[in-house]
Order: structure tokens, then C-alpha cells, then sequence
């Protein structure tokens, strides 16, 4: 069980509405009090219209610096793919400076993984590969970005948090262990149990203890059919991985709307088990 106090996400995901809902929809949030916002760093909507209106994640997460005072934020996930590693490090340190404002602390949370929608891939004109050469190459791009972190000139104002995203036990746990501050697990409390004993025997390989390690998970949606309700996951499904050690949790919400009734539900549920 985590002794973390629990923290709520929500991903404003940059789909079918136009940036001024966008910005509303980021206020408002952070006005009700979440505690990270996130995006999604992909070129096309992911659900809905496959062609329907759709933003870039860096460029809205720099709008987001400036637009916010106490939120953190970042991108669920970014795709390493797509940017120079040591470039993504600097335009992470740079938006980390931009959301300092004059409390002189960053709030900039850099989330990341290997990517997967090829389409994003086949249109903006990179490399596809397989998932384990796009995992080899995030591997290889940690180490530049955190090098590049220690020789910017200004320096990020914080340790920049990093989010990696996946659950593959043979690479992606690996550079987990290796790198990350949070790991975003996609699990249910079944799949969670089993991956962090897994997570665990790569931190014991590189001497590091996995509880300095924050466990991220989302509140999934399921069809009605089996309970589902505004977010699918029950409170009771929220407890069990509380239990196993997750203290973030993340709901997605969608234009055109970004309606934000369930998020209000979650963050009653997280004040109260905070106390």
C-alpha cells in the first residue's frame, strides 16, 4: 500500500474541439483543483472522426505553461520517435522555465514512451520499425536526455519528473527502473500485481528501490454491461490499487464537450482518502 497522498489526472485529450474549448476546458480543471493535466502527443484524433479536428502536444504544453499557475502537467505519453532526443530535452527544460513564472519551480512532468500509432508514423514521414526497435531507441535516448538536462545553460529549475508509459516486462520495465520517477502502467489490479513484481527485480538489477518509484495508473472505461459507469472504474476498483501501491490516477476526457462531471466524482474520492 502506497504511502503517497493520491493525486487525480485528467488528460485533455487534443481532439475534435478547437484550441479556445481546449483552454476553457485547462482552466477550468485546474480551477477545480486536479492535480496534473495531461495531453497526448499523436498528429491525429484516436477515437471519433479519424480526421477530425486535432493539435500537436508540445506547442499546446507550452501554451499550457504560460495559461496555468499550479498544476503540473505534461504529455501521457510523449512519442520518442518524433524529436531528437537532446531536442526534446531542451524544449522540456524550456517549458519547465515558462511554468516556473516567478515562483522559480517548474511545474513540467516529462512523460514519455517508445510510440505506436503507425499512422502518426506513415504521415509525418518517420520510421515505423518494431516495438523493440522503437524500445532500443527510447533506451538510448534516456541517458541523452538526462545528459543534456545537466549541460543547458539555464539548467531546469527542478529535477524534471519522468513519466514513462508501458508495461513490456523484457525492455520497458527495464528503462523504468532505469529512469523513470512515475511509471504509468495501463493495468488493472490483476496485471498490476504481476508487473510490479516484475518492475521490482529490475530495480533490484540496477540497485534501485522501487518504491522511489511513483505508479500511475488510469481509470479506465467499461461498457455498461459489465458496471460501467461515468469512468467504468467502481471506487472499489480505485482501492484494490491503492492497495498494490498506486497513488495517481488518470481520466481522460474528449471534445467537443470535455465534460468534466466524473472528474468532480474522482476528486471528491481523492480528498477524502487523503483525509
Amino acid at each position: 500500500m502506497t504511502t503517497r497522498p493520491i493525486r487525480l489526472a485528467v488528460q485533455v485529450q487534443p481532439q475534435h474541439a478547437y484550441y479556445p474549448k481546449i483552454r476553457a476546458t485547462v482552466l477550468e480543471l485546474e480551477q477545480l483543483g486536479v492535480d496534473v493535466l495531461f495531453n497526448w502527443d499523436h498528429f491525429f484524433p484516436l477515437s471519433g472522426d479519424p480526421d477530425g479536428l486535432h493539435f500537436e502536444s508540445w506547442t499546446e504544453l507550452a501554451s499550457w505553461a504560460e495559461l496555468t499557475s499550479s498544476v503540473e502537467f505534461g504529455s501521457l505519453v510523449n512519442c520518442n520517435s518524433y524529436r531528437n532526443p537532446d531536442l526534446q530535452a531542451d524544449m522540456a527544460r524550456t517549458i519547465d522555465h515558462i511554468s516556473a513564472g516567478d515562483t522559480g519551480t517548474g511545474r513540467f512532468i516529462f512523460g514519455t514512451g517508445s510510440g505506436w500509432f503507425e499512422r502518426d508514423y506513415d504521415q509525418y514521414g518517420y520510421e515505423f520499425g518494431t516495438v523493440g526497435q522503437r524500445l532500443d531507441a527510447l533506451a538510448e535516448a534516456m541517458p541523452r536526455i538526462e545528459q543534456r538536462w545537466a549541460t543547458l545553460n539555464p539548467a531546469p529549475t527542478r529535477k524534471i519528473p519522468v513519466l514513462i508509459g508501458g508495461g513490456g516486462e523484457k525492455k520497458t520495465l527495464r528503462i523504468v527502473a532505469q529512469h523513470a520517477d512515475i511509471w504509468h502502467s495501463f493495468s488493472d489490479a490483476t496485471t498490476l500485481k504481476h508487473k510490479l513484481g516484475v518492475l521490482e527485480q529490475w530495480c533490484d538489477q540496477v540497485g534501485r528501490n522501487v518504491g522511489d518509484i511513483e505508479i500511475s495508473t488510469e481509470l479506465r472505461r467499461r461498457p455498461a454491461a459489465e458496471g460501467g459507469g461515468l469512468s467504468g472504474y467502481s471506487e472499489s476498483d480505485a482501492e484494490d490499487l491503492v492497495q498494490l501501491g498506486a497513488s495517481l490516477f488518470t481520466i481522460g476526457i474528449s471534445g467537443p464537450d470535455y465534460d468534466v462531471t466524473d472528474v468532480t466524482r474522482w476528486l471528491a474520492w481523492r480528498d477524502a482518502r487523503n483525509g
